[in-house]
């Protein structure tokens, strides 16, 4: 396998507008309506129901089709944030067996439509001001990745945007900068995706238009390995120990040209702070919920060693007992390890004592920067709803 792992450091570089790497998208997104695909039926991870009657309120839409999810966040600006009006998650698996193929498959790509025409449909059923509907990893690396763009344009009247690695770690950045602590010298934000990883040095500036913290990204690495090409790879369904530290190995070199360009560091001055699927099922099981609960899970701390005994726990689990949690199940039971591989790896590389848990990243960092850009909270002056909910 080529080694495509990318990353930059450098001075404090601010993040930039969310408009600012897709200039020729602004004209061809700005009061954009969808095509109406039918109503929208109940769905998994759906949060606000099906679609809406339109509301003359403006609100903002994110979405991000990546390797294993799409993912769609629908949200109205408040005081100091913004409230989620509609979500919708399904897992789609579009990267299934682009690792030995490189294309992405007919019955994945008909997962993946299938979910984005319940996408358009919430979209359609709302005022959208404006609107970034983004690809990643999936559609980046494979062969027929733009003939898929096209393809869903014209059955679903979504223009998706496959974005860059350093977009994609730019925007999971603005989306978790709220949860780094502002007492310690920054974070190490890790992305764990389906097909790619996003590792980034962080720290946080308070902003003066009244929204949620902006992203000071010191250093970051993009790796080509997630949770799907690793357990496609290494296998998900029965891990062994040697298995899950061939996952660890095959991942750790990736980082080693990234702690050289950071330098020297005190990882007691730093925390971890992780968004994925992996991090947010970590904490789910270390709580020990009876069904999985964003409430609890967005923002919760894990010590190093609260992290260790539950992933010696899954490690321990069969996989019907994997599939069976609550937090877990079926659809994720065999990517959970490989993503623990990974998480380890980055543990290795910056043994910090404390992580924190973000269920958020990137579908609420294009929303930050959109409604940034527009200056939604500059422009606020009377006092407006108070945020409640899934916010940033």
């Amino acid at each position: 396998m080529v080694d495509e792992t990318q990353s930059w450091a450098g001075g404090r570089a601010t993040d930039r507008s969310a408009r600012d790497d897709r200039p020729h998208m602004r004209a061809r997104h700005r009061h954009w309506r969808g095509r109406r695909n039918g109503p929208s039926r109940p769905e998994e991870g759906v949060s606000g129901g099906g679609a809406h009657p339109r509301s003359n309120d403006p609100c903002y839409a994110a979405l991000d089709l990546g390797t294993n999810n799409c993912r769609l966040l629908i949200a109205r600006p408040t005081a100091n944030g913004f409230r989620v009006v509609d979500a919708f998650s399904r897992i789609v698996r579009l990267g299934e067996g682009f690792i030995c193929s490189g294309r992405l498959g007919e019955a994945a790509m008909d997962r993946a439509v299938d979910a984005l025409k319940v996408c358009a449909a919430k979209i359609d059923a709302r005022n959208i001001a404006d609107r970034r509907l983004i690809a990643t990893e999936a559609c980046r690396s494979a062969a027929n990745g733009a003939e898929f763009i096209r393809r869903v344009e014209r059955e679903t009247g979504l223009a998706l945007e496959i974005v860059d690695r350093e977009t994609e770690a730019r925007l999971a950045a603005s989306g978790c900068t709220p949860l780094v602590d502002p007492h310690l010298d920054g974070a190490v934000l890790f992305d764990i995706g389906g097909g790619s990883t996003e590792v980034v040095w962080l720290d946080r500036v308070e902003t003066r238009d009244g929204g949620p913290p902006a992203a000071v990204i010191r250093a970051w690495v993009s790796v080509p390995l997630g949770v799907v090409t690793v357990a496609e790879r290494h296998g998900g369904v029965k891990v062994t120990r040697d298995d899950f530290e061939a996952m660890v190995n095959e991942f750790s070199p990736h980082l080693a040209g990234f702690v050289k360009a950071v330098g020297p560091h005190n990882c007691g001055r730093l925390h971890l702070l992780g968004t994925s699927g992996t991090v947010t099922t970590i904490a789910g099981v270390h709580l020990d919920l009876p069904r999985y609960d964003r409430s609890q899970v967005d923002g919760t701390w894990l010590g190093a060693e609260q992290v260790r005994v539950v992933v010696d726990r899954l490690l321990a689990m069969p996989f019907a007992e994997r599939a069976a949690n609550p937090c877990i199940g079926h659809e994720r039971a065999d990517l959970v390890l490989a993503g623990c591989a990974i998480l380890e790896a980055v543990r290795r590389a910056f043994p910090c004592d404390r992580l924190r848990v973000a269920d958020r990243g990137l579908r609420e960092g294009i929303l930050v920067e959109l409604m940034r850009a527009d200056g939604v909270w500059r422009h606020r002056a009377a006092p407006i709803e108070a945020p409640t909910g899934a916010t940033t």
